[in-house]
């Protein structure tokens, strides 16, 4: 009977680093979907229109960054092989988003956050935490994060200029897809979480995105 391969401390812990410098390094992800934006022309913005939508798709990049983190750390403690891979195939598609923020941010002739490092190892601890409290309580995490997400997202559609075709549907994408995500995870037995945890969530991204609009 032929052996399962075991991954040892070690390769599991080199396949995490290599995954964070891949997250927090700009222009090291490729995306398997096109941007939305890919076939939409460039309008004509203002140095304070670009300056506003840049501060706003750094947020959105520095989000997706945390976003890789969570998964990452609720897939290394998570209990069940069908939670590990659910969390494993969300990341995954997520990737698109960091992809298409990050190629946007350099039309906009800015850059991610410098902060991007930190929040990815703050957000893998919690990913962590998450996953050892239950496969049920990861899920429902993922879910209350997509919900506050999505949030956010639409609430950016609203501050971006009409005329910015180009952030409006990538951010459009990005709303479809985490809402699907959260949805998924509601059906995979996600537990709605505690108001204190769900109002210490949303206080945390407030910190986040008041940081990365400006670095």
């Amino acid at each position: 009977m032929e052996k399962k391969f075991q991954y040892s401390f070690i390769d599991r812990f080199l396949v995490q680093f290599d995954r964070a410098l891949q997250t927090c390094l700009p222009n090291s992800i490729n995306c398997m979907r096109n941007s939305p934006a890919e076939n939409l022309a460039e309008e004509n913005l203002e140095a304070s229109e670009k300056k506003h939508i840049a501060g706003l798709m750094r947020i959105n990049h520095t989000g997706e960054v945390c976003a890789q983190a969570l998964y990452a750390g609720q897939s290394a403690t998570a209990r069940l092989n069908k939670t590990r891979k659910s969390m494993e195939q969300a990341a995954l598609e997520e990737m698109d988003h960091l992809a298409w923020c990050n190629e946007r941010l350099t039309q906009l002739e800015s850059q991610p956050s410098l902060f991007n490092p930190i929040f990815y190892g703050l957000s893998f601890g919690v990913g962590a935490i998450a996953g050892l409290a239950g496969d049920k309580w990861s899920l429902g995490f993922v879910a209350e994060t997509e919900q506050q997400v999505c949030k956010h997202l639409e609430d950016h559609l609203s501050a971006m200029p009409k005329h910015d075709k180009k952030s409006r549907a990538i951010l459009k994408q990005m709303i479809i897809d985490e809402k699907n995500h959260g949805e998924t995870a509601k059906q995979a037995g996600g537990m709605d979480l505690p108001v204190p945890i769900k109002q210490t969530m949303a206080y945390a991204s407030q910190i986040m995105k008041n940081i990365t609009y400006h670095i």
